[in-house]
């Protein structure tokens, strides 16, 4: 009986292909699998191969916990899952912490090998379109770049497979050194790039342009000090002892050329195309930028907002409502709000701001917010910039109506974290803090919220009820723009850095930046800090700048929010917010109840997990483990 390969496609559903009977009773094709003979003979069984390619991608950052809390951005709300052992600093190959947040490196080895055979294939699949045969060639190779590109960011080099292995092949193979894996990937891209020039742009799937992105971010991280070699050791001990530098950075070359070849990549997407909006000679009005930045959030996935936004999208993952019963849906991007909205409309609060985020956005006049100055503290959320509030959702927030069963309490759709005062001597809790009346378990712990990235139409109550369609930001082109500023200020090209990035803060409404030198280093740094935030950079911006013991490592800092009457006032029935009414105390304080969190620079690395050291006896652990 001859052999028979087979393909199996997993999580797609693809049409049974007939079989000729055989003398053989055994020669039959399983009912779940298709042939490879026949998956890359037909040109729509090749795509849909390849799209399942695409499935590791899994909900792009829409899981239930994010990154963010891994980072001074957020805390995740439900203690455990994962996180503390994290943010703790108690990391081991034993206990690599939450799999949910970290890609984990079987995974990640898993669509890599998926995108090994359809590189193996494609070049002779014997279907004729060729135009289809190469655009998922190219697919292929950024998919695979991809996924060698987050081994990289998380763990350093990896072994390098070109080849889908066998049963009977040894997986024993040692890790590349970080320069090679730098090579592999841009490599890829480069194939990726030519091959997906002039094909058509499909929202969720790979482009030239988000090739060109992700080359881009590739190039800016191998430049970075977390992959220089002698500037990583300088600035950690355990850096600078680890006997396989070369694993998990560069150890020679050229410093300067790795910047100018970062500038080059990131240049290349902004001579390709435009984002969305940064065109404005002249600062937004602040009405104008909360609006734009709404609506880039939403990536045109929402009947509010501008579509047009979607021209920032350089890579997404685009979801769609298949489930929108309770007993059967996931907890990804359709269910992002219930998933981190506030507990006054029945939703999770999952991943919430901290006050260490809040405070980095500046005023409207381009000054930075002080607590010691009265004016500021007495009104902190005013007159700050744009993004503030298209980001973050704080006490007095206006938001979307509230459920039935709430409407009673907050018939204003006003978020509410604080406690108010009732006149008779008592206080209210509002609905949507900590002990509020109606959910007292999915309170946010740090009096805020996420705005960013869950659908702001009323029409999408965030609830078990309803679904959003907003897309995952894999890559998009102000990242891309922040590279080129980067790699502009690296290169002593602080003109340049200067022009681009005030394109981004026109469009936010804020001033131009004019300073120089260090002080133009940490203006870009904050203007990626609040441009960016939840779209899984911070993480991975603070450990490659190596500031990580300054920012990720800080404890968590809370808001609490307390309103008296005033003198002569009579409170609000139902409470709603109001300065006229109610004098209003934020305070800042120390959150060491659910997470102690620290920094140890072996965090620099995740660890290769014990059992993937004991599956290949050839892989050598990262730094500090």
């Amino acid at each position: 009986m001859k052999k028979r390969k087979l393909v199996l496609l997993g999580l797609l559903t693809v049409a049974l292909i007939p079989i000729s009977c055989n003398e053989d009773f055994l020669e039959t094709q399983p009912l779940d699998s298709i042939s490879a003979d026949a998956t890359w003979a037909d040109g729509a069984l090749s795509q849909a191969f390849v799209f399942n390619v695409y499935s590791s991608l899994g909900y792009g950052g829409f899981e239930e916990e994010g990154l963010a809390s891994l980072t001074d951005e957020a805390m995740f709300t439900h203690s455990g899952r994962g996180i503390n052992v994290i943010n703790e600093g108690s990391l081991s190959p034993a206990g690599t912490g939450n799999v949910n947040i970290i890609p984990q490196w079987n995974e990640l080895y898993l669509a890599v090998r998926k995108a090994n055979i359809a590189i193996q294939e494609l070049p002779n699949a014997t279907f004729e379109d060729q135009s289809l045969k190469d655009r998922l060639l190219g697919e292929a190779h950024f998919l695979r770049a991809y996924y060698y590109h987050q081994l990289m960011r998380y763990y350093g080099s990896a072994p390098l497979i070109e080849t889908p292995y066998g049963l009977d092949e040894d997986y024993s193979v040692a890790r590349g050194t970080f320069a090679e894996n730098v090579d592999f990937i841009v490599s890829d891209l480069d194939q990726a790039i030519s091959l997906l020039d002039g094909k058509d742009i499909t929202a969720g799937r790979a482009s030239k342009l988000s090739a060109m992105g992700l080359k881009s971010r590739v190039l800016i991280y191998a430049a970075s000090d977390l992959r220089d070699g002698p500037t990583a050791s300088a600035k950690s001990s355990v850096l600078g002892s680890y006997s396989n530098l070369d694993l998990v950075a560069y150890t020679s070359g050229d410093r300067a050329a790795r910047w100018n070849t970062a500038k080059a990549a990131a240049k290349a997407v902004l001579d390709e195309t435009t984002g969305y909006k940064l065109d404005l000679t002249a600062p937004a009005t602040a009405e104008d930028a909360t609006e734009t930045y709404v609506s880039i959030a939403m990536g045109g996935g929402s009947a509010i907002g501008d579509p047009a936004a979607r021209a920032e999208l350089l890579f997404e993952r685009t979801h769609t409502p298949l489930f929108t019963v309770e007993s059967n849906w996931p907890l990804g991007g359709i269910h992002q709000g219930i998933n981190n909205g506030p507990n006054g409309y029945h939703n999770w609060a999952g991943n919430t701001p901290i006050q260490q985020l809040v405070d980095d956005y500046q005023m409207m006049d381009g000054s930075d917010f002080d607590w010691s100055n009265p004016e500021h503290a007495a009104a902190p959320y005013k007159n700050r910039d744009p993004r503030l509030s298209a980001t973050i959702l704080y006490d007095g927030s206006g938001w979307k109506p509230r459920p039935s069963d709430v409407a009673a309490i907050d018939p204003y759709d006003e978020i509410q974290t604080g406690t108010y005062a009732d006149g008779s001597g008592g206080i209210i809790n509002g609905v949507d803090m900590r002990d509020s009346p109606i959910e007292n378990w999915n309170g946010s712990r740090t009096g805020y919220y996420v705005r960013k990235f869950i659908d702001a139409d009323p029409a999408v109550v965030d609830n078990q009820s309803s679904a959003q369609v907003v897309p995952w930001p894999f890559i998009r082109y102000t990242e891309v723009l922040l590279n080129y500023v980067e790699a502009s200020i690296a290169t002593g090209d602080e003109g340049e850095a200067r022009n681009w990035l005030n394109k981004i803060r026109f469009r936010a409404g804020m001033p131009a930046i004019t300073s120089s030198g260090t002080d133009l280093l940490e203006a870009y740094i904050n203007e990626r800090r609040v441009e960016l935030a939840y779209e899984e950079h911070r993480y991975h911006d603070a450990r490659r700048w190596m500031i990580a013991d300054q920012t990720l490592g800080r404890g968590i800092k809370v808001m609490k929010v307390t309103a008296t009457l005033k003198a002569g006032a009579t409170p609000r029935t139902p409470y709603q917010y109001d300065p006229t009414v109610y004098n209003y105390t934020y305070t800042v304080v120390d959150n060491n109840d659910n997470e102690t969190r620290t920094w140890d620079d072996k965090m620099y690395y995740m660890p290769l997990s014990r059992d993937e050291i004991n599956r290949n006896e050839l892989l050598v652990q990262n730094p500090g483990y």
